[in-house]
């Protein structure tokens, strides 16, 4: 299974059956099929740092050309990027959560150790 489409489906990098999620954002602890042990991914802040300043950039930029171009009142901002926040938030920390997990696993990525 290709690394996007197991991101897309959020499922186990290993055997692309089981789900890498719990609930929404919650990690399983294991694959329910294969049994892989999910506790070995750590993405920590790394997926909401992403998500966060590019949804900041998008929301901003698009924020300023409608200011710009058509001066609407204030709660017109509101009524159109509000929602746009939340959507873009919220789908893209489940998306870049299980990209950078994936990709955790796909390169064996692990914790950097010092050679003494």
């Amino acid at each position: 299974m290709s690394v996007a489409r197991t991101v897309l489906l959020a499922r186990c990098p290993r055997c692309g059956q089981g789900r890498l999620f719990d609930g929404y954002l919650t990690i399983a602890p294991r694959c329910s099929v294969c049994g892989l042990d999910f506790a070995m991914f750590d993405v920590g802040d790394g997926a909401t740092v992403f998500v966060i300043l590019i949804a900041g950039f998008l929301i901003c930029a698009a924020a300023l050309i409608v200011e710009v171009k058509y001066s609407p009142p204030y709660w017109v901002h509101a009524v159109l990027w509000l929602p746009a926040i939340i959507i873009v938030v919220g789908g893209g920390l489940r998306i870049v959560k299980a990209a950078l997990m994936v990709l955790q696993y796909k390169h064996r990525a692990g914790e950097g150790k010092l050679e003494s």
